[in-house]
């Protein structure tokens, strides 16, 4: 079975994420922008939310490009890491209403954390299902940054209980990890072409 309903359904549903997100954030009453600044933390953790779904979308689109079939394994990993990607709007309204304080904040990691586990064992099986000649396999190499951002999130998370700022902080510097498409994938699809 090809990727094409795959990818059609999990755009589908980040993009229903993201609009759940931006849904959350509420009109003020005021028309000046005094009435704007008390929506300063909603809107931060908004737009930290909507980096990782855009770096997830966009690092879930280049990994489904080197897929050549999908199994029924593959299905269960890719709606493993749907559900905890669904979870972000819950995660990023509940810390930006309460101004990244230490419960919210952590909880925001946790769920990053259970998102970065289900993108890696996605990954993996889209690997083992492939076989020893995996494009995805030859792409991803060591993956640094794979096994690097869950012991971020995991320092984030317990520092969001003594230095808020330092889980935040932890937050934004995974997302800046991530932040430029993954090109190793690219490039060894295109020296397959």
């Amino acid at each position: 079975m090809d990727t094409r309903r795959l990818e059609g359904f999990s755009d589908g549903v980040l993009a229903i994420i993201i609009t759940i997100m931006v849904l959350e954030m509420k009109v003020p009453h005021g028309a000046d922008f005094a009435s704007l600044w008390p929506l300063w933390p909603v809107f931060l953790s908004y737009l930290l939310s909507f980096v990782y779904i855009g770096i997830y979308w966009n690092n879930h689109h280049h990994m489904l490009h080197a897929v050549r079939n999908v199994t029924g394994g593959i299905l269960w990993a890719n709606l493993h890491l749907l559900f905890w990607l669904s979870l972000f709007p819950f995660a990023t309204g509940w810390m930006g209403e309460n101004h990244f304080a230490a419960m919210p904040s952590a909880l925001y990691g946790l769920v990053l954390l259970m998102a970065a586990i289900a993108y890696g064992i996605l990954q993996q099986l889209i690997i083992q299902s492939q076989g020893a000649d995996s494009l995805l396999k030859k792409a991803v190499g060591g993956d640094w940054k794979g096994k690097a951002s869950p012991i971020f999130y995991l320092t984030a998370i317990a520092a969001a209980f003594w230095a808020q700022w330092i889980a935040q902080a932890l937050y934004v510097l995974v997302a800046l990890l991530w932040l430029v498409p993954d090109r190793r994938i690219e490039k060894v699809l295109g020296a397959e072409d």
